[in-house]
């Protein structure tokens, strides 16, 4: 039996949280509106599903497994496809749902991704939203953290905003692994340091102003500076999820309604803020009613 370390653990299952808590509030905005973020009232669903962002992240995390922590494209470009097949009905976005159906048919994957958007390749946020426990496992050597989140975005990313997305998300929460068990990171330090390792970029760019927001910047006003994911970006995306993270590393249930209320793609900021946090805090302090609410995940390890 091969060994997963907590930290990874922890990362997937704040990740599966972030995602399944998050993923309801799409249906109760639209229906309820405001009203009951404001009153902080729970998704009166008795099962939280989780979405493409958690079926993404098993797949990564098994990866990890059999790889000993090291991402192999072919394989990791066979599992996305495999695990799409078995539940199609988890939220896929429009582009992956054809990047995995063309892969799954035989095409090379690497022609599929890269041609993606004109020849781009997506700069969306897939690949950030699942990373967070890669960061994890590799939380004792940052240059590896990076290297192997570029990798597994590579895969379904090729867009370099979307890869340094899933580097900066990877980067954030192997950060947060390092500080289990000792003082709260200051937000704008943890930013910065995340900052600095990433190329010139709009991801990076994005992070450096998170890095420097006043302390009492508010929800609403980081969200519209930063962007929460309407546009479903990389830079629109990780710059505000790793700003709700940082600034509450040592409690995952509030900084997941903190990032909720920043609206956009809320699954996916939840996903990001919460693998990261719990990569620090795990997930045992969440309410019981949390607990009882979302739904279980499979093995990783069969």
């Amino acid at each position: 039996m091969i060994n997963v370390p907590t930290a990874v653990l922890d990362s997937l299952y704040g990740l599966a949280f972030g995602d399944a808590f998050g993923d309801r509030w799409f249906g109760i905005l639209r229906s309820h509106g405001a009203a009951a973020l404001e009153a902080r009232t729970l998704p009166p669903e008795p099962l939280w599903r989780w979405s493409d962002d958690t079926a993404q992240a098993l797949v990564l995390v098994r990866e990890l497994v059999e790889g000993g922590g090291i991402v192999d494209q072919d394989r990791l470009a066979l599992r996305l496809p495999a695990a799409y097949a078995e539940d199609t009905h988890r939220g896929y976005g429009a582009s992956m749902h054809d990047v995995l159906r063309r892969i799954d048919a035989g095409e090379p994957w690497q022609e599929v991704v890269a041609g993606q958007f004109g020849g781009q390749g997506s700069w969306g946020n897939g690949a950030a939203m699942r990373v967070a426990p890669l960061g994890a496992w590799h939380s004792a050597d940052l240059d590896v953290v990076a290297e192997q989140a570029a990798r597994q975005s590579a895969v379904s990313h090729h867009h370099p905003e979307a890869v340094t997305g899933a580097v900066a998300v990877a980067l954030a929460a192997a950060l947060a692994t390092r500080s289990r068990g000792g003082p709260i990171p200051a937000r704008p330090d943890f930013l910065q340091a995340v900052a600095e390792r990433l190329p010139d970029s709009d991801v990076r760019s994005g992070v450096r102003i998170a890095a420097r927001m006043p302390e009492h910047t508010s929800v609403r006003h980081a969200a519209e500076v930063l962007g929460s994911g309407y546009r479903m970006s990389g830079p629109d995306t990780v710059p505000y999820a790793l700003w709700c993270a940082a600034g509450h590393l040592d409690d995952l249930h509030e900084g997941l309604w903190v990032t909720v209320a920043g609206r956009g793609d809320i699954d996916t900021t939840c996903a990001i803020a919460g693998g990261v946090i719990a990569a620090r805090t795990g997930v045992a302090a969440l309410p019981p009613a949390w607990h009882e609410a979302r739904e279980p995940l499979p093995p990783v390890v069969a």
